[in-house]
């Protein structure tokens, strides 16, 4: 097995996703302040799968994975959002 030498991360990228979550995190809140319907699902799910890929892809290194490694955990993502969301949706419009 080949080992791989990753250029280690600048700290201005540590902080630029912090702050990006930051933000992201009161986006939430105010969303979640905001009547949708059953959209205030969906978009409290798309934040936080953008919140968890970036902290999967940024503060886990998955950045400096091979690609088939990136696209299956961004499909796990995707699915587990997906199936969260069903589930709530389903819920909803009992």
């Amino acid at each position: 097995m080949s080992e791989h030498k990753h250029e280690p991360v600048p700290y201005r990228t540590f902080i630029l996703i912090w702050v990006v979550l930051l933000v992201l995190t009161v986006v939430t809140v105010v969303v979640s302040r905001i009547q949708l319907g059953a959209l205030n699902i969906w978009v409290a799910l798309t934040i936080a799968s953008v919140k968890s890929s970036l902290v999967v892809f940024i503060f886990m290194h998955l950045r400096q994975e091979s690609r088939l490694f990136k696209l299956g955990i961004l499909t796990l993502l995707i699915i587990v959002a997906t199936f969260i969301g069903l589930t709530f949706t389903d819920i909803l419009y009992r």
